[in-house]
């Protein structure tokens, strides 16, 4: 199965319940992991229902994790968490009763699982499930919600150092950046799930933590802004410290070392592609340069080889 399985979008409809059903016995096929069929059906079957009854499009399902611990997830819009619904009243012959037998908060979720879990999102909620072997009892196990804080306010530090980021490729920032964010949550979920069986993902996750915090939020700002006009191509200026440039210089190495743990573990989400990988050696090198005294280099002016590194 290739490390990342595309997301099946699904119709707000009854219909997207078989949907999702036919789909997670293709994944679990292609994973080589017929052992999970029974109780990833039971699983989706109850969180696509959820979703389709309590949610807000756009659905869609997906699976990430490992081969080991794979994980199933459905995504909708609604900032809601999950919680059991009210009891409702449906005739038992229409669509709405036969999906209303099935929608009974989360406990067969639980009782389907090893682990589960919902990530709130900025656009909506994600709700999990690592499917079981077989079925349990345990009906009320707590599920691991990670819940999306604010990020904190930049203040400019004393030895504040201005960076300028010449002819940003846009639509690369933009496709880095998600790919960041991927790996970021997939690593954070493998590690409040399954901490003694990935040691690795705990201590990158904590590392990109000290990492973002060394990043200002202007960069964002700014390529949205220039997105908005259509803009491919921009020129930032932002701010980092001197004493930033350690921390920047180790993620290099990290974030090599995240792609090879992806690959390893045969991890389901992507690891960088070559050119998002030489996109962010460039970047971060940019603020190691300029923050050591160095003139800007345009993206456009790099040097531009596979094994290239910022020294």
């Amino acid at each position: 199965m290739p490390l990342d399985k595309q997301a099946l979008p699904l119709d707000a409809e009854p219909s997207a319940v078989a949907d999702a059903r036919r789909w997670v016995v293709e994944v679990c096929h292609e994973l080589e992991r017929e052992d999970l069929i029974e109780c990833a059906e039971l699983g989706v079957s109850e969180l696509v229902t959820n979703a389709v009854l309590h949610g807000q499009p756009p659905l869609w399902v997906r699976v990430r994790g490992t081969q080991e611990h794979p994980r199933i997830e459905v995504a909708d819009a609604s900032p809601t968490q999950p919680e059991a619904p009210q009891p409702a009243f449906y005739d038992e012959d229409s669509e709405e009763g036969f999906l209303a037998t099935f929608g009974r908060g989360l406990s067969i979720v639980a009782m389907s699982s090893v682990t589960w879990g919902a990530s709130m999102e900025a656009d909506g909620k994600v709700v999990w499930f690592e499917p079981a072997a077989e079925m349990h009892e345990d009906a009320y196990r707590e599920g691991v919600i990670d819940v999306r804080t604010d990020e904190p306010q930049w203040s400019s530090p004393a030895d504040a150092v201005e960076v300028q980021l010449l002819g940003v490729d846009v639509k690369l920032f933009i496709g880095t950046r998600n790919q960041y964010s991927d790996l970021r949550r997939e690593l954070r979920l493998l590690s409040l799930a399954h901490e003694a069986d990935y040691p690795l993902a705990r201590d990158l996750s904590t590392m990109f933590i000290t990492f973002e915090r060394q990043i200002p939020p202007g960069a964002d700002k700014q390529i949205a802004a220039q997105q908005r006009r259509g803009a491919t191509r921009v020129d930032l200026t932002v701010e980092t410290t001197q004493s930033a440039a350690t921390i920047f210089t180790t993620m290099l190495e990290m974030f090599d070392l995240a792609d090879a743990f992806c690959r390893a573990e045969r991890l389901l989400s992507t690891a960088r592609t070559a050119s998002q990988r030489e996109f962010q050696m460039w970047f971060l090198g940019e603020f190691i340069r300029q923050a050591a005294g160095e003139a800007p280099t345009p993206w456009s002016a790099r040097p531009s080889s596979a094994g290239h590194r910022v020294s």
